[in-house]
Formats: structure tokens, C-alpha cells, sequence
């Protein structure tokens, strides 16, 4: 069980400030995705062992939003639709990033590390099958 000095052990990367000040020439961040992280953590209202709780049960709620949208399509017979799911991702997207804040990390390490876990899967051709550890 995770306590709260766990929590509170674990503090959200400061490094990522870093990112803001390099743009490319458009003026887009180089890193979009360390610094949405550093922008979503300016939202966040909660500390601790509330915040984790939290950023956890906001991610499954808006995945389960999503859900929720596909299946009305279905049963209902109606369009499916996209600007609601978009708007729910974007909610998905926060959550992701202030859960991934709140154990040390941000949305660039956490993408890099599952691009290089699909990646190895794709060279030993378990992209397919089940268990983490494939």
C-alpha cells in the first residue's frame, strides 16, 4: 500500500522547466509534451495521497467517458462522436500528465519509455499476446 510519505517522497520533476525556454522557429516548445506536463501541474488542486487518488480515478473516469460515447454510437445507432471524444482525450491527457507529475515524471519520459518497450516488442514480434513482460 502506498502511504503518504510515499507521496510525499516523490516530487514532480523541476528539470522539465528547462523545456520552456527552447522553441522552435515557429515558436512551438521542442518539447510539447514536458511542457504541457508543466502546464497541466499549474491546475492541479490536491496534495499527497488525495492527489494521487485523484489524478488515478480522474484517468479511468474520463477513459470510461470515452467508453461511454462508443457505446451510446452503438446502441443507439447514432454517429459516433468525434468532437466529444476529442474534448474527453484532452481530459485523458491531463490526467495522464498530472499522474505521471506526481510519481516524478512527465508525458516525454513516460511516451519514450512505452515508444522503446513497443518498439522491442515489434523487433521480437510480440506486439501481440498477453503479459507486461513480453
Amino acid at each position: 500500500m502506498i502511504t503518504q510519505e510515499d507521496i510525499e517522497s516523490i516530487r514532480y520533476k523541476s528539470d522539465i522547466e528547462e523545456y520552456n525556454s527552447k522553441f522552435n522557429e515557429d515558436g512551438t516548445p521542442v518539447n510539447a509534451l514536458a511542457a504541457y506536463s508543466q502546464w497541466a501541474e499549474g491546475l492541479v488542486l490536491t496534495k499527497g495521497y488525495t492527489r494521487l487518488l485523484e489524478n488515478i480515478l480522474g484517468l479511468v473516469g474520463e477513459t470510461g467517458e470515452v467508453a461511454e460515447k462508443l457505446k451510446k454510437s452503438l446502441r443507439d445507432g447514432a454517429t459516433f462522436d468525434n468532437d466529444g471524444v476529442k474534448k474527453e482525450l484532452g481530459d485523458i491527457l491531463y490526467y495522464l500528465a498530472v499522474t505521471a507529475n506526481c510519481i516524478g515524471s512527465n508525458l516525454q519520459e513516460i511516451a519514450e519509455i512505452n515508444m522503446e518497450k513497443l518498439n522491442s516488442r515489434k523487433e521480437r514480434g510480440v506486439l501481440q499476446g498477453s503479459g507486461d513482460n513480453r
